[in-house]
């Protein structure tokens, strides 16, 4: 096991101080992905790519920016050209995505460029000083955290790109038709030792969770919070109804609701647009799912394991968009769209590009080269699958009857 010894014992900290010495999952999964000195995107994601854990849209080449660029031109198009237009970026990484917009746009659109506002919302600081340094030479970038935004103060769009799958999440699992939570606790290694050992110092059952003598588990309680059953409702999902096996456990993302909640709060007019993987609730929670969506990445291999690598890997959990259509409803967003990043890209003239790279001159190899990452990017079976979901609030009728290109076509249907 490859696990960061220091993040080990904060989490075991956490756990040895908590009522029943046991945390939820969510919160498990928030210190070990951002804890702001050992967390993962402190420490380890900063090498995303090819040569990292996992690599995004955004690692193919500026072909994905591009396009989404255009997609913003046409909104501030559609709202009447504001000055500011205000782009909201949150949780843009190594900044790759942000460099491809704003080059693009200042080069193909300066008009829209010359009225735009570019804001990034980055937790991690290790992503924020690798930002700072990558779009050093655009002055209308600035950072802040969602909190800073004033309320209802953003006409523009605020989008995500592999966002919300990786915020943290509650598990739970099904146990007599009854709705149980999975917290993690820590037990001891009975190859360490005898029993008596285990009433030792709180300083030494900290001090050994580094040498392997204890190792964190789960362990079944009540819920938590009420919101977990509230949230079942909110999808139209009847948990026992039945139909689903016992032991069935998965994910609830308590998380994506709050940070929906505040994003629209700050924004006045204009857009959301969300970009992940994940289904609506009646596939995500399908009874066949019975072990959830939960994953790790490591060294570009999945696993199911989230107490090993810890600190060292991704962790995350797909993103159910009918939550979060549902849940902007209530706070004022209006769905707009849902499709495939396949056909959304397509729709932008992604079908153009890939036709200009097979008639260009380049060599052979970089033909192929750019065809490839262009075909990734549509994949069904990979990136190509992801949703897109773009809400709006704010508009006049005028405005909301505009179609936006990238979604001009039907709804994919979802089996």
């Amino acid at each position: 096991m490859d696990s960061h010894p220091q993040l080990c014992q904060v989490i075991g900290d956490r756990i040895a101080k908590s009522p029943d010495q046991r945390i939820t999952f969510a919160e498990y999964m928030d210190i070990v992905l951002y804890h702001p000195e050992y967390g993962y995107y402190s420490t380890q994601a900063i090498n995303l790519g090819k040569q990292g854990d996992f690599f995004t849209s955004v690692h193919l080449g500026a072909d994905f920016g591009e396009l989404l660029a255009e997609q913003f031109l046409q909104m501030w198009e559609i709202l009447d050209k504001p000055v500011p237009f205000s782009l909201v970026e949150m949780g843009a990484a190594q900044g790759y995505l942000a460099l491809d917009i704003l080059k693009y746009l200042q080069q193909h659109h300066p008009q829209f460029f010359a009225a735009l506002r570019y804001t990034i919302v980055e937790k991690s600081p290790a992503f924020r000083q690798l930002q700072q340094q990558r779009l050093q030479d655009f002055q209308v970038v600035n950072w802040c955290s969602l909190d800073e935004i004033p309320s209802n103060s953003i006409t523009g769009c605020f989008f995500s790109n592999e966002l919300v799958d990786a915020l943290p999440v509650h598990r739970f699992i099904l146990e007599k038709g009854q709705l149980r939570e999975i917290y993690v606790t820590l037990v001891k290694e009975s190859s360490h030792g005898s029993e008596n050992k285990q009433n030792s110092e709180e300083k030494s059952l900290l001090e050994s969770l580094g040498c392997g003598v204890f190792r964190f588990a789960e362990v079944i309680g009540s819920v938590s919070t009420p919101r977990l059953a509230e949230y079942f409702d909110l999808v139209g999902v009847q948990l026992t109804n039945g139909l689903y096996p016992q032991g069935y456990r998965s994910e609830v993302n308590l998380a994506a609701l709050d940070w929906l909640s505040v994003v629209a709060d700050r924004l006045r007019r204009g857009y959301v647009l969300t970009i992940d993987y994940g289904y609506p609730a009646s596939r995500y929670y399908n009874p066949r799912r019975w072990q959830g969506t939960l994953q790790c990445y490591w060294r570009h291999q999945r696993h199911d394991n989230p107490y090993i690598n810890i600190g060292r890997q991704d962790i995350t959990a797909h993103v159910d968009f009918t939550a979060l259509e549902k849940w902007g409803e209530e706070w004022g967003l209006n769905k707009v769209g849902f499709t495939t990043q396949e056909v959304f890209l397509m729709m932008l003239g992604l079908g153009n590009r890939i036709k200009s790279a097979i008639d260009s001159e380049q060599s052979i190899s970089k033909v192929l080269s750019l065809r490839d990452a262009l075909h990734q990017l549509i994949d069904p079976l990979g990136l190509g699958g992801f949703g897109v979901l773009l809400q709006s609030k704010g508009l006049s009728s005028k405005e909301s009857s505009q179609p936006l290109r990238g979604f001009s076509v039907p709804e994919p249907v979802f089996i």
